[in-house]
């Protein structure tokens, strides 16, 4: 019997999976990650911030631990607290200062799900990690290789997550949840009775208290006697000082309430400088690009394309895909030039690569600069 570690946090998807995979014959066994949470803290009026992770609360684990019994399943609890604060929560907080915009799960998810966690599947004699996300994937009929795809419920695709994967890592991989709905998910878990099949799904960053990113960067610099953002000037794009700003970290590109500055026209945050610490604003004309690049490129076939190609990209989690045209570069990096132009392109996120016969598939990716 094919044996199957399903990546389980309490909520209707994980559970869902593990009872598909459970049906179709494999041996499952369920793992939760306790992941690194916050100290208890107070926001800026006093009021106490509940610390759990969202991702391994008591809560969760509760609900978890009662799926896995319903579907008679082995049930572990993988403590990664250290390395996921060291190579998550830390990188997210550096990120901010340098002037950049994380997205924290893609890390999480090459360096702690499918790294970690993977590594412990394998190592219980299993031959694939399964999780709950909304992606498919597939062999190349041409080449072999394995593909990732986008899950068929474009409301809940979670492709852009994992573009980061690898070809190792994908020939384990099983996403059970692909060719669904969302409400189709939660219609299985209510016939299977699962405890979870109502549950609400958080979209928040699961470290951070109350979603408040600001604050965060705020306590954990306090806590942890790391750099904490300075002040610095506010510049227009002729470099004239309008203001002051209270950090770079506490900005991101496109922003316009909160900066404390008045004009004729309203202002946006264009770009943050990191080596003159300054927020430099300007018109929201001013955000619209064509042209950028990204760094830290990843590649779904693990070959590097050599000349330019066409693609749809995504420049963030949520965003409409956009034709470019992708141009690999000598050192790693590539180019993307979009056909039309599109606004706040912001460094840190991440651009994703769609391409193929069906337009669905993963391509590649990168982190903008």
């Amino acid at each position: 019997m094919t044996r199957v570690v399903v990546g389980m946090s309490g909520g209707v998807d994980s559970s869902v999976a593990a009872a598909l995979l459970k049906e179709q014959g494999y041996d499952v066994i369920g793992i939760m990650l306790r992941l690194w949470s916050e100290p208890a803290a107070t926001d800026d009026d006093g009021v106490e911030l509940v610390s759990e992770n969202k991702c391994c609360s008591l809560e969760s684990l509760g609900d978890a631990r009662r799926v896995a019994a319903q579907l008679d399943i082995p049930f572990y609890v993988l403590n990664v607290e250290q390395p996921f604060q060291e190579t998550i929560v830390d990188y997210f907080y550096d990120e901010y200062l340098a002037g950049r915009t994380p997205n924290p799960c893609l890390r999480c998810n090459r360096q702690i799900r499918f790294t970690l966690l993977l590594e412990r599947a394998l190592a219980l004699g299993a031959d694939y990690l399964a999780t709950g996300h909304y992606v498919r994937v597939d062999d190349d009929p041409n080449t072999g290789k394995r593909r990732l795809r986008q899950g068929i419920d474009a409301a809940k695709d979670q492709s852009y997550v994992l573009h980061v994967l690898s070809q190792a890592q994908l020939r384990h991989a099983l996403f059970p949840l692909g060719g669904y709905t969302k409400p189709q998910v939660r219609a299985l878990a209510a016939e299977r009775g699962l405890p979870v099949a109502s549950k609400a799904e958080s979209q928040e960053i699961c470290f951070v208290a109350a979603n408040d990113y600001r604050g965060f960067v705020r306590r954990y610099a306090s806590v942890t006697g790391r750099t904490a953002p300075q002040p610095g000037p506010i510049l227009d794009t002729s470099g004239q000082r309008v203001g002051e700003h209270q950090g770079l970290a506490y900005y991101t590109v496109g922003q316009r309430k909160g900066l404390g500055v008045t004009a004729r026209e309203p202002l946006h945050v264009l770009t943050l400088d990191p080596t003159q610490n300054a927020l430099i604003v300007g018109p929201a004309g001013a955000l619209e690009r064509t042209l950028f690049t990204v760094h830290q490129t990843t590649w779904t076939s693990g070959e590097a394309p050599t000349q330019p190609f066409e693609a749809q990209v995504k420049a963030r989690y949520k965003a409409p895909l956009a034709p470019a045209t992708v141009t690999p570069l000598a050192d790693g990096r590539a180019e993307i030039t979009l056909a039309q132009p599109l606004r706040a392109i912001t460094p840190g996120q991440a651009a994703v690569f769609y391409g193929g016969a069906d337009s669905d598939e993963v391509l590649g990716g990168g982190l903008i600069e």
